[in-house]
C-alpha cells in the first residue's frame, strides 16, 4: 500500500512560497517511493522546502548537514560505551528508516565517500539498510523518504556526485525566486514594508548579476532577508547592506569596495 499525504494543515508548515510545480513533485515522489535531489545555490530555500513538505506530509524529519568528516558511521550509528558496557546508538538515517520518517542529507557531496555506500540500497527498489555492525537489515516502511541537496555551482572535481548516484533520484532544480515572488518572501519574513523590500531585491539581483568580482556564491534570499529585518528593526540600510548582504560574500578588498559601490548607487545614500 502506498503512503498518502496526511491531512496535515498547511498553516501549521514552515512558510514557503512555491515557484511551480515542486510541492506537487514532490508529494508523487513520496507516494511512490522515490528519493528526491534538490540543487540548487546556497540559501535559495532548499532547507524551507523540505521542511515545508515534512510537515504538510505529517512525517518526522531529520536533516543532516553533511561535512568532510562526516562517514556512513555517523548516518547509520555506532556502539557507545556506557556505564553498563557497550550499547548500539542509531545514527539519522536509521532512525528515519525505523520511524518512516524523512531523512533530509543537506549539501550531501561534502560527505565521505563511504556514505554512497549506504545510500544506495536506500536509493533504489530495495529501500533497505543493512546495519553491519549489528547484522540487521531494516526495510524502509512505506513512511520512509530520503532526499538530499547540494549546489551544483559551488563543487570541485572530486566533490561532483557520481552519475551512479544521481540517477537513483527524482531532481529538482531550485534558483533564486522571480522578483515579485523574492519580494514577497522578504516581506512575509522581515516584516519589512513591501516597496523597501522590493528594493532590497533590486539590489540582490544586481549583486547577482555582478561578474567581475571575487564573489564565489551569489547574494541569496537568506541575506535579503537578514538585511531586511536589521532594517525592520531601525538599522542603518546602507549598514545593513553592507553587514549583511555584502560581508558574507568575499573577503577580497576590492570585491567588498565594488559590492558597496552597487548598494551606495542604488541606495542613493
Amino acid at each position: 500500500m502506498k503512503p498518502q499525504a496526511a491531512e496535515a494543515s498547511t498553516a501549521e508548515a514552515p512558510y514557503y512560497l512555491p515557484q511551480g510545480r515542486e510541492r506537487e513533485l514532490f508529494r508523487h515522489a513520496y507516494q511512490n517511493y522515490l528519493p528526491v535531489l534538490i540543487k540548487g545555490p546556497t540559501g535559495c530555500g532548499k532547507t524551507r522546502f523540505v521542511e515545508h513538505m515534512a510537515a504538510e506530509l505529517d512525517r518526522p524529519l531529520y536533516t543532516v548537514a553533511c561535512h568532510d568528516d562526516l562517514s556512513a558511521a555517523d548516518l547509520v550509528g555506532r556502539h557507545l560505551i556506557g556505564d553498563g558496557g557497550t550499547y548500539w546508538s542509531d545514527g539519522p538515517l536509521t532512525r528515519a528508516v525505523r520511524e518512516g520518517g524523512i531523512c533530509y542529507l543537506d549539501e550531501v557531496v561534502e560527505a565521505r565517500k563511504d556514505t554512497t555506500v549506504v545510500l544506495h540500497p536506500l536509493a533504489d527498489d530495495r529501500r533497505i539498510l543493512p546495519i553491519d555492525r549489528t547484522g540487521e537489515t531494516l526495510r524502509a516502511p512505506p513512511g520512509f523518504m530520503l532526499v538530499v541537496s547540494y549546489n551544483p555551482g559551488y563543487q570541485n572535481l572530486l566533490k561532483g556526485m557520481k552519475t551512479s548516484t544521481r540517477q537513483r533520484f527524482v531532481g529538482l532544480r531550485f534558483g533564486f525566486p522571480d522578483p515579485s515572488a523574492e519580494r514577497d518572501i522578504v516581506v512575509r519574513e522581515s516584516g519589512l514594508a513591501a516597496e523597501r523590500a522590493e528594493l532590497l531585491v533590486a539590489l540582490a539581483n544586481k549583486l547577482r548579476r555582478l561578474e567581475d568580482h571575487d564573489i564565489e556564491e551569489a547574494a541569496s534570499t537568506r541575506l535579503v532577508v537578514h538585511a531586511a529585518i536589521l532594517i525592520r528593526n531601525g538599522f542603518d540600510p546602507v549598514a545593513a547592506c553592507e553587514n549583511a548582504l555584502v560581508e558574507p560574500l568575499t573577503d577580497d578588498e576590492e570585491a567588498l569596495q565594488g559590492l558597496m559601490e552597487v548598494v551606495h548607487a542604488l541606495l542613493g545614500e
